[in-house]
């Protein structure tokens, strides 16, 4: 797992029930907790991209101009 400041990448083995394990450095840098929702996003022609929901929230309100309550 190669790891900058605020980027990580790396590969992940799917199991043979198509889960995934997301490392230990990631769940921290995101501060991705058990329980949380995460937001998954495929694409054919460009992978998959996983994300905290509601980074994609605070973006959607950044974009409407609004405030964060």
């Amino acid at each position: 797992m190669k790891q900058t400041k605020g980027k990580i990448a790396g590969t992940v083995r799917v199991g043979e029930k198509g889960q995934i394990v997301i490392p230990k450095a990631a769940r921290a840098l995101l501060d991705i907790q058990p329980g949380d929702t995460l937001l998954l996003l495929a694409d054919e022609k460009r992978g998959i991209a996983i994300t905290k929901d509601d980074v994609l929230l605070q973006q959607f309100r950044g974009l409407l101009g609004e405030d964060e309550a």
